[in-house]
């Protein structure tokens, strides 16, 4: 695991847009895992603004795309479902093929075949190359809550009362939030190629220690995440307050030449 600490938000959702625009133009064929949620909002809008960019716009039209998770009863209609915040927030703003972007359907009458023929057309298209992640309250990566098992598939999940409490204002009627969604599993997640894990703020910053320095359990999800060989967390100095190894991260960060492109200029 390598941990990159920016010094605010911003910063730190712009290196993660540069990384991912970074893997893109390498592979244009990437199969990319998405991540919905407020701290993603800054990443999808500076890779709107890549591919805006008039000398070398990046180019979304051969990649495909997965979603970590969706609402049980939600359609893509609905304002509060995860397929209507990503055609807001990038699908519909970038050349990408709708046709190839995928979520799971939180409308499916048969929610177990759901779950299976989504981990079927992750496998169909040979795996996720890239998978952007946030970090909830509760230390779950998609909706992974407390006790999930390490080896898990996508699957119906209910929804701990913590992440209920962090996600319902974000609904017109928090009441009326769904109690259940759709989701990778861990070990769904832990099969990408990269993880790429993006946490801001000082509300996440006893969690992120916990995920990247605590012992791995599965009542934190996230802390699964240290046994992947290729994941990248990018914080900002307040979401990196507790931890203990801020020296060293900084100094790899600092001297190692793979993020000396990182160093030296933003991704455009």
């Amino acid at each position: 695991m390598e941990v990159i600490i920016r010094p605010n938000a911003d910063a730190a959702a712009d290196l993660v847009a540069q990384i991912i625009a970074q893997e893109l133009r390498a592979n244009p064929h990437i199969v990319l895992g998405l991540a919905t949620g407020r701290t993603m909002e800054t990443v999808y809008a500076r890779l709107v603004e890549m591919h805006r960019c008039a000398e070398n716009p990046l180019d979304f039209s051969l990649c495909r795309t997965f979603n970590l998770d969706e609402y049980v009863g939600l359609g893509p209609d609905d304002p509060c479902s995860y397929r209507y915040y990503m055609n807001h927030h990038l699908f519909s703003k970038v050349n990408i093929d709708r046709r190839n972007t995928h979520l799971p359907n939180g409308l499916a009458a048969d929610l177990d075949a759901e779950c299976q023929r989504y981990e079927d057309k992750i496998r169909q298209c040979n795996g996720i190359d890239l998978q952007l992640l946030g970090i909830g309250s509760a230390g779950h990566i998609g909706f992974n809550e407390p006790l999930s098992a390490l080896r898990s598939r996508t699957r119906v999940k209910a929804l701990s009362p913590v992440t209920l409490a962090q996600n319902a204002p974000l609904f017109p009627d928090p009441g009326k939030m769904p109690r259940r969604a759709i989701t990778m599993g861990v070990g769904t997640i832990l099969e990408c190629r990269r993880c790429l894990v993006l946490a801001t703020g000082s509300h996440k910053a006893d969690i992120v220690a916990k995920a990247v320095e605590g012992p791995i359990t599965a009542m934190i999800s996230a802390t699964a995440l240290q046994l992947h060989p290729r994941c990248t967390v990018v914080v900002d100095e307040e979401a990196a307050a507790k931890l203990q190894g801020t020296d060293y991260y900084r100094w790899v960060f600092e001297n190692e030449p793979e993020w000396e492109p990182f160093r030296t200029g933003r991704e455009s």
